[in-house]
């Protein structure tokens, strides 16, 4: 399970806003780094394609542009797309700060996307989440009807159940991991921090399941008007089938895509499969 954790959760370019040197190609084929202030925070972006259907890729718990979206910044149609990555603030090089989990974390992880793609220039734009960005993107759908398109969200769950809580403490300790798979993260924020922030997330997620039915957005999936695909691995060890089911009941505009041999990393795993059903997803 620990491996898998890995390769799921969290694996797989004014006074406040201002754009860095760096983000002077905005559609430029190949990926242009660069850094933008948004909220207090200096958070790390990647952009590729000149497409004028834009897209925000949001990444997992303790992911990176780097660590969770290689298939999709290399291979999503460029020519149709403009396709933004994103280090929420405290991940990978949108460091410092250090990543705390206060209890609105999700929450100020959806402001800081929407309002990165507000100083990036784009007045709508899509939504790509995965597992916890997933989560931030369900949030920052509700919170912001008028600028989301269209959203895909995977391995993402709107409360935390007493199941999923064993799920996550059962991988608490990383020094009971393999050397393999700490490797990774271990190159991004070296050992220490790692080790630290992963015990922090797992607390943080924790915190949701005091809350009434473990509600982390039960409230606001209704107040999601734009048109929703959920995609589920029905073979994912980390979020349960009822997950999924469960966002489908309540996200009026959505419907659900399985993948019979999908775990929690399906759009690593199976990578042209996943950007040719987003694709014409977004086309529709």
């Amino acid at each position: 399970m620990a491996s898998f954790l890995l390769r799921g959760r969290f694996f797989q370019c004014g006074s406040d806003v201002h754009r860095a040197a760096t983000a002077a190609r905005p559609f430029c084929s190949s990926v242009a780094p660069g850094r933008l202030r948004v909220n207090g925070a200096d958070l790390y972006y990647e952009q590729t394609g000149r497409g004028k259907h834009a897209v925000l890729l949001l990444p997992g718990a303790l992911g990176s542009t780097k660590t969770d979206f290689g298939p999709q910044l290399k291979s999503l149609n460029k020519e149709r797309f403009t396709v933004v990555g994103w280090d929420p603030r405290g991940y990978g090089r949108s460091r410092p700060p250090d990543r705390d989990f206060r209890s609105d974390f999700f929450e100020r992880d959806a402001k800081d996307a929407v309002d990165l793609m507000k100083a990036l220039g784009f007045g709508k734009f899509s939504l790509l989440g995965w597992s916890d960005g997933g989560i931030t993107a369900l949030i920052a759908a509700a919170r912001n009807p008028k600028l989301i398109t269209k959203m895909v969200v995977w391995g993402s769950n709107a409360f935390v159940s007493q199941h999923d809580l064993q799920l996550y403490h059962a991988v608490r300790d990383v020094s009971k991991w393999s050397a393999r798979m700490r490797q990774p993260m271990e190159e991004v924020y070296g050992a220490e921090v790692f080790a630290k922030t992963w015990e922090a997330w797992v607390d943080g997620i924790t915190q949701f399941a005091h809350r009434p039915e473990g509600s982390i957005c039960v409230d606001l999936l209704p107040l999601i008007s734009c048109p929703t695909l959920i995609v589920h691995g029905e073979k994912d060890p980390m979020v349960p089938s009822f997950h999924p089911q469960f966002l489908l009941k309540h996200i009026k505009a959505s419907r659900l895509h399985l993948m019979p041999e999908g775990k929690h990393n399906l759009h690593l795993r199976f990578a042209d499969e996943f950007n040719t059903l987003v694709e014409n997803f977004l086309e529709e």
